[in-house]
């Protein structure tokens, strides 16, 4: 049986949760980090000692660091879905892996701290908008990459699709001014539309 630790307000833990149910993966899910706690716990440590979430046990195996949980299930469990075997293809989803990892996320966090997780009394405007102004440009360019297909990384759903599906969930749910981009937008629509997004990308943020 595979197990995960972590809470789903995550964004994070929802990329595996996600995974695991585009893969039809049985799992057992159990609370950790944030008001659950958990993760400061020896035993967690012993597992994952950055006291993080998300955490995967497949079996006896270890891991953490969420993207790299999406592949390592795409490639034990996929049997070819998800992650394609074709290397040029594999490198182009997880190239947009990383992009979302270190330019998306980082520049989408900081409206969603202030937004969602900082006090009303206690936001900063001025962090929002530096935060608005850095994430709007890479929507505009997913949504010029999506006009000339259906998906990330070509016809079909991989795993580049799972951690920016994510990502475009939490800014979504912001308390900001929506821009209509069509190719982003119908892409979106195609994730969301499937039976596993289901209790992952309808959750209110928190």
């Amino acid at each position: 049986m595979i197990r995960l630790w972590g809470r789903l307000s995550s964004i994070n833990v929802r990329k595996v949760v996600l995974t695991l149910q585009l893969l039809d993966l049985p799992f057992e899910r159990l609370e950790a980090g944030g008001a659950f706690g958990v993760v400061r716990t020896p035993d967690y440590l012993a597992r994952n000692p950055n006291a993080l979430v998300p955490l995967l046990d497949d079996d006896g195996f270890t891991l953490w660091e969420s993207n790299v949980i999406v592949r390592y299930l795409a490639a034990r469990h996929g049997a070819g879905r998800l992650y394609p075997a074709d290397l040029q293809q594999r490198f182009d989803a997880e190239r947009r892996m990383d992009w979302q990892q270190t330019t998306l996320n980082g520049a989408g966090r900081e409206a969603f701290i202030q937004c969602i997780r900082t006090p009303a009394a206690q936001r900063r405007q001025d962090m929002v908008d530096a935060s608005v102004a850095a994430t709007e440009p890479l929507w505009d360019i997913l949504d010029a990459h999506l006009a000339a297909r259906p998906f990330m990384a070509g016809a079909v759903l991989t795993v580049a699709d799972i951690p920016i599906a994510c990502e475009r969930h939490r800014w979504r749910g912001l308390p900001l001014p929506a821009r209509a981009r069509p190719h982003l937008d119908a892409w979106y629509a195609r994730i969301t539309a499937l039976p596993a997004a289901r209790v992952v990308l309808d959750l209110p943020l928190s």
